[in-house]
């Protein structure tokens, strides 16, 4: 018997093994979500036949929680038994339910009060297969709100509807960026806040968005004599093009020239056959709005200056943010 024969063998079953226990926690957390759907609807119909207004629906919960917590223990406190019932409430039909999302996804999804909203982040947590805690961190990074800067009214209806699309540079654009994940403390030059990105990259990659895939850092462009460097390259799959970012503490109508000079590059020397014109980000902390408004007139190649804040931001913060 082979050595490497055997050593394949014991890597297939455990490949195997494996797949095989994701398919069990997959169908037991639909089996569960399914369940609680069910119970949230068994608790509005006998609501709605008993005809039972708003404080004997609250005595309602009391009880079943009590006899429930007896007869089959932990599980159904009056909250949970408060979200199952909403769970059905917002979402009528179980076979739109997601196989993918557990009931812990749905207990976030659940909190949020827009309905437009919800849907959104259920579509989104969907397609791009987040964890729980990623799904929380979105929610509470604003990431709908962050989508829709600068995009026309009624961009929240089709958000809710498709997900995040991404059919056009625009639509991988973010403003502003949440990067708390870095704890970059203050003061901090754009050198520390590179390699911060660098060290946590997968936490950027999905802030970035669904189809990123890191290239270089600090990627050298040779032109003439000069050279010059583009501090973070990326390649987005779905738009089939690169994605260059330039990190700024305080952005400048400069930064406009250096980031079409990179580009024109890119397009002439980088390119391959297949791939679409390369997108410019110039991402800073601040901006010189008026300045690098000048500086973008006339520019043929897709430049775009998004802002980055450091930590989580309040609702009010992300409101004032995203109007600015």
């Amino acid at each position: 018997m082979k050595k490497e024969s055997y050593s394949l063998l014991v890597s297939e079953i455990g490949n195997l093994l494996e797949s095989g226990r994701r398919q069990a926690v997959s169908a037991v957390n639909a089996a569960i979500t399914q369940t609680y759907w069910q119970i949230g609807r068994r608790i509005v119909e006998f609501e709605q036949r008993g005809k039972l207004k708003a404080k004997y629906g609250s005595r309602l919960l009391k009880m079943l929680s009590n006899d429930l917590k007896q007869k089959y223990g932990k599980g159904f406190s009056v909250d949970n038994l408060e979200r199952m019932r909403r769970f059905y409430t917002n979402f009528k039909i179980s076979a739109t339910l997601s196989r993918k999302l557990s009931w812990s996804h749905y207990v976030e999804i659940l909190a949020i009060n827009d309905d437009l909203e919800k849907a959104f982040y259920e579509k989104q947590c969907f397609e791009e297969n987040w964890s729980v805690r990623e799904l929380k961190r979105q929610i509470n990074s604003g990431l709908i709100h962050r989508l829709l800067a600068g995009k026309r009214q009624g961009g929240i209806l089709q958000l809710s509807q498709t997900g995040q699309a991404i059919q056009k540079p625009e639509d991988i654009i973010k403003d502003p960026y949440v990067l708390e994940f870095l704890k970059l403390p203050e003061p901090y030059s754009e050198k520390e806040l590179e390699e911060r990105i660098i060290k946590n990259l997968q936490m950027f990659l999905l802030e970035l968005g669904k189809g990123f895939s890191f290239v270089a850092r600090q990627f050298r462009i040779n032109i003439g004599k000069k050279q010059f460097y583009a501090d973070l390259v990326f390649y987005n799959k779905t738009l089939r093009c690169y994605v260059l970012i330039d990190l700024k503490i305080k952005g400048s109508h400069a930064d406009i020239g250096q980031m079409n000079l990179y580009l024109n590059y890119f397009k002439s020397k980088v390119n391959s056959i297949g791939d679409n014109e390369p997108i410019g980000i110039i991402l800073s902390r601040n901006n010189e709005n008026i300045e690098i408004k000048y500086a973008l007139g006339g520019i043929s190649n897709q430049i775009f200056t998004s802002r980055y804040m450091l930590s989580l931001p309040s609702p009010e913060q992300l409101r004032k943010v995203v109007e600015m």
